[in-house]
């Protein structure tokens, strides 16, 4: 079945479940450093190693981060609430429990409004909760996952970085567009998280995972459907793609007659489908008890209104204000926002492009290579302030546009900065008269026939000229040099 056959017999529902890693200096219980990348195993003591007699103590700037992401959510924040432990036995985490919360989340009862194509959609938080990350397996096999693996390895070092995880409520009424809202609603996340500076947000990392839960039900039912979740989705296509494979299998289980297990479920990046990992209960028995060696946390009303007070400026005042300082259309301005290149076009612009030469590279050049490249446009090997110095070239005349595509190139492939990849391709326009009077003349006496139409008044058909000027100088010739010499040459 395809996508649009489902929506004619099925709605689908879906809910978010994102892990936030906080940039913390240290881990969430312990004095560990959080760094990302770090020799295996080197981040560890005995508390994030759960070694007998070790005692936790809670990190004061996640409880703050907890408590700023809440407040941008619009959330509650709990005036008590207390960690839990959540037990299970799985070699990521060596003490078999996870220290998170459950039933006392420190924020609730919150929402968010995303624009999606022109529409707003309301998505309500349940819950926004603290909780520590678990370690990673590295599995040894051709997929890097446990099913071929001749054996697994465990780096420790996350176990213990400081988690929030932000839960909303189902997400019904979106039809078509639910896989565009579950991207939207991701992104945004990733904005709010980035503004708040609570987190540097890279999913390729893992720093900010979202888990999808999806189910449908035929059109008109009572109630939502049987529910699949999809684990660990690392980028924002991937949340797309997932929630709309997910959609269509379901629709295929059941008309095939089967109905669709509750499970756990993986994403397969280069395949864009989803395969069956555990079964998985509304319920499962973690056995949850209030964590024992940690106290109550209890933020007083006057720090919380202190911080909402550094709250940065609410994400659709922010896309307003920019619309309007910048003075694009409501289209164009969609354009940015669509391709996710909103905050690269501010830095762009901040380091001294103009907003529409910082929009043409991001949302046309550079989206188009992240398209073919199957990355987001952040992930990208170059800066908002090296696409700047790019323009910056074009502007001083140093480079056109066709030769900054190349410059482009070469930051990308790591050649280094934009002056830097124009002196070792040599790239630089040619606009010695002499050089290009010849290849006029040259171009000239090949077309005849347009010169002449030129002679007659013609002017537009000096483009053709200015065409094969440029093709003989392997694009680096100065086009307005070029024009101005083919008119002098054909006057009168």
């Amino acid at each position: 079945m395809d996508f649009d056959t489902v929506l004619e017999k099925y709605e689908p529902a879906i809910g978010l479940e994102v892990h936030v890693e906080l940039n913390t200096a240290t881990k969430m219980f312990c004095g560990c450093a959080n760094e990302f990348g770090s020799e295996p195993n080197t981040n560890t003591c005995p508390v994030c190693l759960g070694l007998p007699g070790s005692l936790p103590s809670i990190n004061g700037r996640a409880v703050e981060s907890a408590i700023r992401l809440g407040l941008a959510l619009n959330c509650d924040i709990a005036q008590w609430c207390r960690m839990a432990r959540k037990n299970y036995f799985y070699p990521d985490m060596t003490k078999n429990f996870q220290t998170s919360q459950y039933d006392e989340p420190i924020a609730f009862d919150g929402w968010v409004e995303l624009d999606v194509d022109g529409e707003t959609y309301r998505v309500e938080i349940e819950r926004a909760h603290m909780e520590e990350d678990a370690g990673k397996s590295v599995h040894a096999g051709t997929s890097g996952r446990i099913h071929d693996a001749s054996y697994s390895l465990m780096d420790y070092n996350r176990a213990g970085v400081p988690l929030i995880e932000i839960v909303t409520r189902p997400i019904t009424g979106a039809g078509e567009k639910a896989p565009a809202v579950a991207r939207a609603y991701v992104a945004h996340l990733r904005e709010l998280v980035k503004a708040l500076d609570i987190s540097d947000a890279r999913m390729e990392q893992g720093s900010l995972r979202c888990d999808a839960n999806v189910s449908i039900a035929p059109l008109g039912a009572a109630g939502l459907g049987t529910r699949t979740e999809t684990k660990n989705v690392n980028s924002l296509r991937s949340v797309e793609r997932a929630v709309r494979y997910e959609i269509v299998r379901q629709a295929e289980v059941l008309e095939s007659g089967q109905p669709v297990v509750q499970e756990t479920r993986h994403f397969h990046e280069s395949t864009g489908t989803t395969s069956s990992g555990r079964p998985k209960s509304d319920a499962d028995d973690y056995r949850y008890f209030a964590e024992p060696d940690l106290l109550p946390i209890a933020p007083s009303r006057e720090w919380v209104e202190e911080l909402r007070a550094t709250l940065p400026e609410p994400p659709a005042q922010r896309r307003a204000r920019l619309q309007t300082d910048w003075g694009f259309s409501d289209i164009d301005f969609l354009g940015i926002v669509s391709a996710g290149a909103l905050g690269l076009v501010e830095e762009t612009v901040a380091a001294g492009a103009t907003p529409a030469t910082a929009r043409k590279w991001w949302v046309s050049e550079l989206s188009r290579r992240a398209n073919e490249s199957g990355v987001e446009l952040d992930e990208l090997a170059i800066t908002p302030a090296q696409v700047a110095a790019v323009q910056a070239l074009v502007d001083q005349g140093i480079v056109n546009d066709k030769l900054a595509r190349q410059v482009i190139d070469g930051v990308l492939a790591g050649e280094g900065e934009p002056a830097e990849v124009v002196e070792r391709r040599g790239l630089v326009v040619v606009s010695d008269t002499g050089a290009l009077s010849a290849a006029v003349d040259e171009a000239i006496a090949a077309n005849p026939g347009v010169a002449d139409k030129i002679r007659d008044g013609k002017v537009q058909a000096a483009g053709a000229l200015i065409g094969q000027v440029m093709k003989a100088m392997k694009g680096q010739a100065d086009a307005a040099k070029v024009r101005e010499l083919i008119l002098e040459k054909l006057a009168g």
